[in-house]
Order: C-alpha cells, then sequence, then structure tokens
C-alpha cells in the first residue's frame, strides 16, 4: 500500500540576504514523503524566488496532483516544472534505494560581503583550500581590491566567484584591473560575468580568467561545448529538474572536459543533505557549493553535521495532504 504526504514549511532568513535587488525575508517550500512496504523517501521542493521559472503555488498545484495520483496507484510523469521534478525525483529515489547514502559534506564557504570573516573559515579548513565569493552585490573596483587581499592573505586559496550576470564588459573590466595579473590563475572561474554569453567569452578572453556556466544551463539556446576559456558548469538540481536530468548534464559536463559542480538554490537542511549525496554521487572529486545554511535560522527534519542551528521537526510544519 502507497502512502504520501505533502508539507509546506517556511524558514526565517537572516536579514542581509538579497537576491537580484530583493530581500528574501523566509525561504519557503514544500516537502514530499512517499512510502510503501519498502519504506520511505523524501524530497525537497522549493522554487527560489528570482531564479526559478515557476512559482511555489504552481509547484504545490502540480506536486498535489502528482502525489495523489501516485497515492492512487498510478504512475505519472514528472511535473515539467523543475523544482517539483527535482524534489519528486529525489522522494523516488530514496524509495527505490537509488540515491547513495553517502554524502560529500564539505562545501567552499561563502563570502557574501566580509572578506574579514572569511579568513578564520580558511585558517581552519583542511586539505585545499577553496572559498566562494559572490561579487557584482558592490562596485566592481571594490569587488576586484577584496579578491585581490583574500589571495594575497593566502596564498594557497583557490576562489570560485559568482557575479550572476551583473556586470556590463565595463565594470568587468574595472574588476579585471585591481586583480593582480599573477593572482587571476588562482581564480578557479568567475560564474557569468557579464550580461551575455559573449561578452562573458570576451572577458574570459580579454583577462585570463576562467568562467563558468550558470544562469544558461537553463536556456533553450545552450548546448555543451567545449571554449576557451570556459572552465565548469555550475548545476542547480532545483532549477535543473529531475535527478536524471541532473546526472544528464554532468556526462555532458565531463565528455567535455569542464567541471561540473553541483550547488545550492538555497534549500533546507533536508534538500542539502540530499544535495550532498547527489555530490557524492556524481561528482565524487569535486568540492560542491553548498555553504548556504548559515542563511538561515533553522534547519528542518534532518540536520546537516556540525550545524548549530535549531533543527525544527514534522510538528513545525504544515501538512497539506
Amino acid at each position: 500500500m502507497r502512502t504520501a504526504q505533502v508539507y509546506r514549511w517556511q524558514v526565517p532568513m537572516d536579514a542581509g540576504v538579497v537576491l537580484r535587488e530583493r530581500r528574501l525575508k523566509t525561504r519557503d517550500g514544500l516537502f514530499v514523503r512517499l512510502g510503501s512496504a519498502a519504506g520511505e523517501g523524501w524530497g525537497e521542493i522549493s522554487p527560489l524566488p528570482g531564479f526559478s521559472t515557476e512559482s511555489l503555488d504552481e509547484a504545490r498545484a502540480v506536486t498535489l496532483a502528482w502525489v495523489q495520483a501516485w497515492r492512487d496507484g498510478h504512475e505519472p510523469a514528472l511535473p515539467a516544472l523543475p523544482s517539483a521534478a527535482f524534489g519528486i525525483s529525489c522522494a523516488l529515489a530514496e524509495l527505490a534505494g537509488t540515491l547513495p547514502a553517502e554524502a560529500d559534506f564539505r562545501a567552499a564557504p561563502l563570502c557574501t560581503g566580509d572578506p574579514d570573516a572569511l579568513l578564520p573559515l580558511l585558517e581552519t579548513m583542511p586539505g585545499e583550500k577553496i572559498a566562494k565569493v559572490k561579487v557584482g552585490l558592490w562596485e566592481a573596483v571594490r569587488d576586484g581590491m577584496v579578491v585581490n587581499l583574500l589571495l594575497e592573505a593566502v596564498p594557497d586559496l583557490t576562489l570560485r566567484l559568482d557575479a550572476n550576470r551583473a556586470w556590463t564588459p565595463a565594470r568587468a573590466q574595472q574588476f579585471a584591473k585591481y586583480v593582480a595579473p599573477e593572482n587571476r590563475a588562482r581564480i578557479a572561474f568567475i560564474e557569468e560575468p557579464c550580461k551575455t554569453r559573449d561578452d562573458s567569452r570576451a572577458f574570459a578572453r580579454e583577462t585570463g580568467i576562467a568562467i563558468a556556466w550558470d544562469e544558461s544551463l537553463r536556456e533553450a539556446s545552450f548546448t555543451f561545448d567545449a571554449e576557451p576559456g570556459v572552465r565548469a558548469v555550475i548545476i542547480k538540481p532545483t532549477l535543473t529538474g529531475s535527478l536524471q536530468k541532473v546526472r544528464e548534464q554532468v556526462d555532458a559536463a565531463r565528455a567535455l572536459g569542464l567541471t561540473a559542480v553541483i550547488s545550492s538554490s538555497i534549500e533546507s537542511s533536508l534538500g542539502l543533505t540530499q544535495l550532498a549525496r547527489i555530490a557524492a554521487w556524481l561528482t565524487p572529486q569535486t568540492l560542491p557549493g553548498l555553504d548556504t545554511l548559515n542563511l538561515m535560522q533553522a534547519q528542518l527534519v534532518r540536520p546537516w553535521p556540525g550545524s548549530e542551528l535549531a533543527c525544527m521537526s514534522l510538528d513545525n510544519l504544515e501538512p497539506l495532504l
């Protein structure tokens, strides 16, 4: 006999979280729990405002319809909405035992503003030192100075940068001007520095700083190609779709010699632990980008190892089905 529940949740965010010029006060989403004689499987469905094409209300409608059909014994196709397809496919994979339990709980620490807060984390970071810095939120000159400062202060540091297409070509060049040429090789990549792919390609060509595709992966015109200056692709499963589609993108990147990085869309602790399992499974040699739990004020159902945030139980969730 099949059982299924859908829960709605909401977690307060830290006051300083801004996404595409809008402040994110809470993170909202759904959990799906599927059960059978074989056990149970969970999945998270949490469209990211400003980045997902669907709203939470749209995701809720298709999720409830899918779950009701599945509970009645049907085998409905996964929804077309990416967040719903991803969460449901995770629940099905857990239920079937095909999502490996081994997880990669390492995370590149994230710096969203104050570089001084990042330095103590790097000092205690075991093994290869990799961190991520959000750029494009401030003046490009300031970003360049901060990045150069970090690279000067920690000689064995490699940085991943994320610009979210914030820069014009002129601003991108302003940034590069303040990063010493000898330090640029320790920038693993900048995710989408400019508003267009052509401008980002030109930036890589002119500065010698490698780039990575992120938003581009979700555009209909995107194709996986090996290009000069392009080093990586950033795969955000909540924005991508089903586990099968995530795996296809990882395989396509690997076939071209590109690094595939599994990255967070600010999921809850439950969703992040599943992303850590997906990273260990599909990209075992690559440090995932999952350091977003500290943007929240609580965990949900499944805690992230080592986090001191309180973990809310099922009693704190709103049952929808």
